[in-house]
C-alpha cells in the first residue's frame, strides 16, 4: 500500500512544477504524496489573492483521499496578508481535511527558530512588491532581515524553470559575508533548491533553510515521521 507510514497532501499553484519532484524524492520510504491545485500562472498579488480563495475546497478533497497531514506549499501565498493570515490558513485546513496543518510561511518560521537564526538573509525569485511583503512579514515576526536579493520573475513557470545552480549563485551573491547571518532563507516552492542546500550550507558555513525544504519537515513533523531533508533543519 503506498502511504502506509504517512500520506502528506499538498496545495498547490497550479502553475507550480517544483514541490510535487521535490517531495516525491525527498520523502522517506512508506510516505505518499497527494496534490490538489489552486488556479495560479504569475506570482503577483492579485493573483496570489484569489488563489486563496481555493485552499479550503483543496483540502477538503485531499481529504478523500484520507491524508494524515496537509500543507499549503505556497511561500507568499501564506504571508499575503501578514502575520495571523498564516495561522488562520492553517487552522482553515485542518478543520476542513479533519487533520493537521502547515503553511510555508509558519513553515519557515518554525524552522528559522529551531535552528536560532535572529538574522538572516532572504533570497528569492520575485518582484520588488512581493519581495517587500516578505521582508515586513519576517520582520513581523522578528527576524533581522540583514539582506534581500531578488531575481524580479513574475511568471510561476519561469521560477520554475530555474535550477539548483541558479539557486547556489543567486545565495553566493546576495551573501557575500556569511559572518553576518545567522541563517539564509531562499523562498518560494517552485524554486528548485533541495539539492543546493548541502552544498551552500559547507561553502557559507551556515544553515539554509528553503520553503520546500521547511514545509516537508514541519509536515511530516506533525505526524511523527523524520523529514529526509537536506541541512541543518533536518536534523533538528
Amino acid at each position: 500500500m503506498f502511504g502506509w507510514r504517512a500520506r502528506l497532501g499538498v496545495v498547490v499553484p497550479s502553475s507550480n512544477t517544483t514541490v510535487e519532484a521535490e517531495f516525491g524524492r525527498a520523502v522517506p520510504d512508506g510516505v505518499s504524496v497527494h496534490t490538489a491545485r489552486m488556479p495560479l500562472e504569475s506570482v503577483t498579488v492579485d493573483e496570489l489573492d484569489a488563489m486563496a480563495d481555493d485552499a479550503v475546497d483543496c483540502a477538503e478533497r485531499l481529504a478523500h483521499a484520507n491524508v494524515d497531514v496537509v500543507a499549503y506549499a505556497c511561500t507568499t501565498g501564506s504571508l499575503l496578508h501578514g502575520p495571523g493570515f498564516d495561522t488562520e490558513l492553517e487552522t482553515s485546513l485542518s478543520e476542513t481535511a479533519g487533520v493537521p496543518a502547515v503553511a510555508t510561511a509558519l513553515s519557515v518560521k518554525r524552522a528559522l527558530s529551531a535552528l536560532d537564526a535572529e538574522r538572516i538573509a532572504v533570497v528569492t525569485p520575485y518582484t520588488d512588491e512581493l519581495n517587500e511583503r516578505e521582508e515586513s512579514y519576517l520582520r513581523d515576526e522578528g527576524f533581522d532581515v540583514v539582506a534581500l536579493h531578488g531575481r524580479g520573475i513574475e511568471a510561476n513557470t519561469g521560477i520554475g524553470s530555474l535550477s539548483p545552480e541558479d539557486a547556489y549563485r543567486q545565495v553566493r551573491r546576495a551573501v557575500p559575508n556569511p559572518d553576518a547571518v545567522d541563517a539564509v532563507f531562499v523562498s518560494c516552492t517552485n524554486y528548485r533548491t533541495l539539492p543546493a542546500i548541502d552544498a551552500l550550507e559547507s561553502d557559507l558555513g551556515v544553515p539554509v533553510v528553503t520553503s520546500n525544504q521547511a514545509t516537508l519537515w514541519d509536515a511530516l513533523g506533525r505526524v511523527g515521521v523524520p523529514a529526509n531533508v537536506p541541512g541543518s533543519v533536518g536534523e533538528r
